[in-house]
């Protein structure tokens, strides 16, 4: 008996792995599925609906096991840049090897294990639970990354995060410390952005 494939993936939440998918659907409804243009495969052994793919989120933990969103993304998220993320911005270990669809865009950002492992928080956005760094690992991303995405960019992140009334210097400049960009830091907030 062929079970439905659609409405699996859509109990799901519109993308599912193959080993989520229910016991009985196999490989030729899956197929089907796709031939039909109701299902599309990211990747392999990922699937998803069209209308999960319009959303301004992507269920990151089924396309990049253990992924982060960092840079431009959580900029984005946090509302510290107007910049508008080409791709989704993912941070994974450094060494790591990792196989991204084509669609949706994923920029990896490799990252030595002290760097990614630091400020990690859970979050749910458009319905889904998503790793993503706090907002003061963040700035400090910005900061150590500067030259890469332009001093502009940096200072409107810098600018937009001391203008919030929750903001909190003591962790980040702890962040800033551990990553080894405090004098940076302090030059940033002297100059009085």
């Amino acid at each position: 008996m062929r079970k439905d494939v659609v409405t699996d993936i859509s109990a799901a939440g519109g993308m599912v792995t193959k080993r989520e998918l229910k016991d009985g659907t196999g490989y030729y409804a899956i197929n089907k599925a796709i031939e039909s243009g109701e299902v599309v495969r990211l990747k392999n052994g990922v699937y998803a609906l069209d209308s999960a793919l319009a959303d301004t989120m992507i269920d990151v933990e089924r396309i990049v096991p253990r992924g982060v969103l960092c840079l431009y993304s959580a900029w984005s998220y946090y509302g510290l840049s107007t910049q508008i993320p080409d791709a989704f911005y993912i941070a994974v270990e450094k060494h790591r090897k990792v196989v991204v669809p084509a669609f949706p865009p994923v920029t990896l950002c490799y990252w030595l294990k002290k760097y990614y492992e630091m400020g990690v928080i859970d979050v749910e956005i458009s319905g889904y639970k998503v790793r993503i760094y706090d907002i003061e690992k963040s700035v400090c991303d910005a900061i150590k990354f500067r030259n890469k995405i332009g001093k502009e960019v940096c200072a409107e992140v810098l600018k937009n995060y001391l203008s919030r009334k929750g903001r909190n210097i003591a962790v980040l400049t702890a962040y800033a410390k551990k990553m080894r960009i405090a004098t940076t830091l302090s030059q940033y907030l002297e100059i009085g952005l």
